[in-house]
């Protein structure tokens, strides 16, 4: 789903600059002793956040997709079985379930990510062997993106174990997809814990990364049975998006960037962009046009500063999602796509 304009893609991206400057939680019981905290890891592996650091920092030069591609997978292992590394999960020659990596709303992940999060694990291990999580290595890592990309900087907070399940057939009604409704929108975050303003606040992801033609096309040529374009959709995009994804074939690798003025920097012009009909899925541009979440897009448009505070308190708050604590609920796996036992 996301891309870059980095040689080193594959897909064609196609990037539209129409801007003046492209410069659950988790019940307290006896059973879990301790609550994510942010020296968690303090006594045990003094130097993660540095290693950890050392990988991101090396991969977004490298590989500058590995930024939107990391943030997009900690959201999508959050959502479907808690924050547990789930996502991460190879299925397994001769098993009847398909793990969640293999979902169809998971095909479109970016290697890149899972790439970023084994080489941190790697690091790691070579200097703290099976102490710290996946789940923990891939929160920190989705930060420390959102920071090098522009973002805020905030406390991870640790202590999260893996978890043993990871089944395709779990993802779709837990994952939101492009053509969702409001109504369905809030109702999985609900499920997650997470309020509406959670979900405007959370959506500003899209301040960077970048979606494939598929996920949109709709609304260029056939928005919901009309056989015309979705009229919330601003002239010049949609004239741009069309020259790039053509309504049958030649576009599977095509694809456009969620902010069209600063796609590569993680800032609140997507709120902006939403005002000014520039949305790209449908999903982005309704948060604009339902009057339960216009308000929050309003104000997060106007002021950076109050949308970096809001996402970092919500990233937090996502971070929570049904987390394993303990060898009961969990485990540390050495390979992060492979179970350890």
């Amino acid at each position: 789903m996301p891309s870059s304009s980095s040689p080193m893609f594959t897909c064609l991206v196609v990037v539209i600059f129409l801007g003046t400057n492209p410069s659950n939680s988790v019940a307290k019981t006896a059973r879990l002793p301790r609550q994510l905290s942010a020296n968690y890891y303090a006594r045990t592996c003094p130097q993660l956040e540095q290693l950890v650091g050392s990988v991101t920092s090396q991969q977004l030069k490298e590989t500058p997709i590995s930024g939107p591609a990391t943030i997009r997978l900690f959201f999508h292992d959050c959502f479907v079985e808690g924050c547990d590394a789930s996502i991460l999960i190879s299925t397994k020659g001769g098993t009847r379930e398909l793990a969640e990596k293999d979902a169809e709303d998971n095909k479109d992940l970016r290697a890149e990510g899972f790439d970023s999060i084994r080489k941190a694990k790697a690091l790691v291990e070579t200097k703290c062997p099976g102490v710290v999580s996946c789940a923990d290595i891939l929160a920190i890592s989705a930060r420390d993106f959102i920071h090098l990309l522009g973002g805020p900087y905030y406390q991870v907070k640790k202590g999260r174990w893996d978890g043993r399940i990871s089944m395709a057939s779990r993802v779709p009604n837990n994952l939101p997809r492009a053509n969702s409704t409001v109504d369905q929108l809030i109702k999985i975050f609900n499920s997650k814990g997470l309020t509406t303003e959670d979900l405007v606040v959370l959506s500003g992801a899209h301040t960077i990364g970048f979606a494939h033609c598929k996920q949109f096309l709709n609304r260029l040529y056939n928005y919901h049975g009309t056989k015309q374009p979705d009229p919330a959709i601003d002239p010049r995009l949609l004239k741009a998006l069309k020259m790039s994804c053509p309504q049958f074939g030649g576009n599977d690798d095509i694809v456009a960037p969620f902010d069209v003025t600063t796609p590569f920097l993680f800032d609140h012009a997507y709120y902006g962009n939403l005002e000014a009909k520039l949305g790209l899925l449908a999903t982005d541009q309704a948060l604009f046009l339902d009057p339960r979440t216009r308000p929050v897009v309003q104000q997060l448009g106007k002021d950076k500063q109050k949308f970096f505070q809001a996402f970092a308190l919500a990233m937090d708050k996502m971070g929570s999602i049904g987390v394993k604590r303990g060898r009961k609920h969990g485990e540390k796996r050495k390979d992060c796509s492979v179970h350890s036992f």
